[in-house]
């Protein structure tokens, strides 16, 4: 068996194989065994952190609420609005520097949270309950800082925001074709970004608040 990384407690190896294995395979197929040996531990070790296969899933997505918890906390803090502003590059954007702390280049995440949200299951389901929640919450957040307008009627405004932030992870092959760059990418970002606030800021007829990247029509 390998050594643990010195960054990470066995348990939190354990969480990121089973992550892995979940997004590339689906938690259903996924064993134990495949898992522990993926960390490098014994099956009886996995049970002993986690008691069982639906303990260790339940961690999993506990973690990927965590990670977009703290993501949304980025964009809609004190400093959330310096990170829509006009990109220094085409290639880099301060959105796109957040985006990539939290969900770093072949990152497993984007993939299960597809994964997991497209399947009609009791967890996937749960889980997409409790990100809506996440979006309720941060609306409520946005508005009372004067941020955003809770708009006539919350419940869908939450979840329009919600569907718009999730269709890039569940459509981001297509997007990727369609526009020649990764939405998820630095160059994504820095395109996506500005788009995206001017539409959030003043609607459709918004103008765009930065220059289109290379790559984009004219």
């Amino acid at each position: 068996m390998r050594s643990m990384p010195d960054d990470r407690t066995t348990r939190a190896v354990i969480r990121d194989e089973a992550l892995r294995l979940f997004a590339a395979h689906g938690p259903d197929v996924v064993t134990v065994r495949q898992i522990a040996t993926a960390a490098g531990v014994s099956p009886g070790l996995v049970v002993h952190h986690f008691r069982s296969k639906d303990g260790l899933r339940q961690e999993v997505d506990q973690y990927v609420l965590t990670v977009f918890e703290q993501l949304l906390g980025e964009l809609t803090g004190d400093e959330g609005p310096e990170l829509f502003e006009e990109p220094a590059s085409a290639t880099a954007s301060p959105l796109g520097e957040v985006f990539l702390r939290h969900l770093p280049v072949g990152s497993p995440l984007p993939g299960y949270l597809r994964r997991l949200l497209l399947s009609d299951t009791e967890a996937g389901r749960g889980l997409f309950h409790r990100l809506y929640a996440m979006s309720r919450e941060t609306l409520d957040g946005l508005a009372e800082s004067g941020a955003a307008s809770r708009g006539r009627d919350p419940q869908v405004r939450a979840a329009l925001l919600l569907v718009n932030d999730l269709s890039v992870f569940l459509l981001r092959e297509q997007l990727t074709a369609v526009l020649g760059v990764d939405p998820l990418s630095a160059m994504g970002l820095a395109r996506w970004g500005p788009e995206l606030l001017s539409i959030y800021a003043g609607g459709l007829n918004a103008e765009p608040t930065a220059p289109e990247a290379e790559g984009g029509q004219a």
